[in-house]
């Protein structure tokens, strides 16, 4: 058991994580109108390289791994889980980007049971079809026509899914820094070649947003960390969605993007099913541990 000090805290962390999330999500959508998407990625990741690089090379073993494979895999899933969340941030509501990131959870009991054989109840499916109900409120609250900007976001919540799972089964062997330092350089590698078809030199203000971004992302990942090592996933994870409120109010501030009925009840629905699907496993930290900012 957790005492009530240790649950607050930890609460607290995740919630601060969410904020520098959501912050980075505002970096992304201002950069955006000057920077490609490649650009975007391939800089966030180089600075969070350099960023994280010091502190992992004080451990001598960080490098030595038995599961390269993993590891690739981990950072290809990631890096496109990446290109697919930012261009939904450059391209519809703020709130609505980090809604079809935050669909993760509901895709991970179908690639655990393929992947990790693991069995999944009743009950989690039934979580899994509420969720779904609540992103088909978001999407098409109109209409039929669906945006390709959401099928793009979505798919990103896949990446998302299977880049967790990854982290799951290299968590078995890896420590927490070995993964951090082989999605970063990998990540940084992966996103040079689309970088260089759509090269462009930033501004100066230009260069001050990615820094923030890279920075953002790194405390925001550090912050969700050590909200998880306070508490398990299992009781924490609704604090998870704190993001949609945060991302709600950056772009009803910031852009007057309006806070509609469809979208609010969606948002419910979703955060409802993450957590319910998140208690599957009470020793699971995946779906409480975005890895893809």
């Amino acid at each position: 058991m957790h005492s009530t000090t240790a649950l607050l805290r930890a609460a607290l962390w995740i919630i601060i994580g969410e904020w520098l999330f959501a912050s980075m999500g505002v970096g992304v959508r201002i950069v955006a109108a000057e920077l490609s998407n490649e650009m975007i990625v391939f800089i966030r990741n180089l600075f969070a390289f350099c960023l994280v690089l010091p502190w992992l090379m004080r451990d001598n073993n960080v490098i030595q791994t038995t599961v390269f494979r993993l590891h690739v895999i981990r950072a290809a899933t990631g890096v496109a889980a990446m290109y697919c969340f930012f261009y939904a941030l450059a391209h519809i509501n703020l709130a609505e980007a980090m809604l079809l990131k935050l669909t993760a959870p509901l895709f991970i009991p179908v690639i655990a049971i393929f992947w990790m054989n693991e069995r999944v109840s009743l009950s989690v499916w039934l979580a899994v079809a509420l969720g779904f109900i609540g992103v088909m409120m978001i999407i098409q609250p109109q209409g039929l026509d669906i945006s390709p900007v959401i099928w793009i976001g979505l798919l990103g919540g896949v990446f998302t899914a299977v880049a967790m799972v990854t982290i799951r089964r290299l968590s078995r062997t890896e420590p927490t820094g070995r993964i951090l330092f082989y999605f970063t350089l990998l990540s940084t590698i992966v996103s040079i070649l689309p970088m260089l078809w759509s090269w462009q030199t930033p501004s100066f203000i230009a260069w001050l947003w990615l820094l923030m971004i890279a920075i953002f992302a790194t405390l925001g990942q550090w912050a969700l960390t050590t909200g998880l090592t306070l508490a398990p996933a299992s009781q924490i994870g609704v604090f998870n969605y704190f993001s949609i409120i945060f991302a709600g109010g950056y772009g009803w501030l910031l852009w007057q993007e309006p806070l509609t009925w469809h979208l609010l009840t969606g948002a419910a629905l979703i955060s409802i099913a993450g957590v319910l699907t998140s208690r599957r496993d009470k020793r699971d930290t995946l779906t409480a541990n975005p890895v893809v900012d």
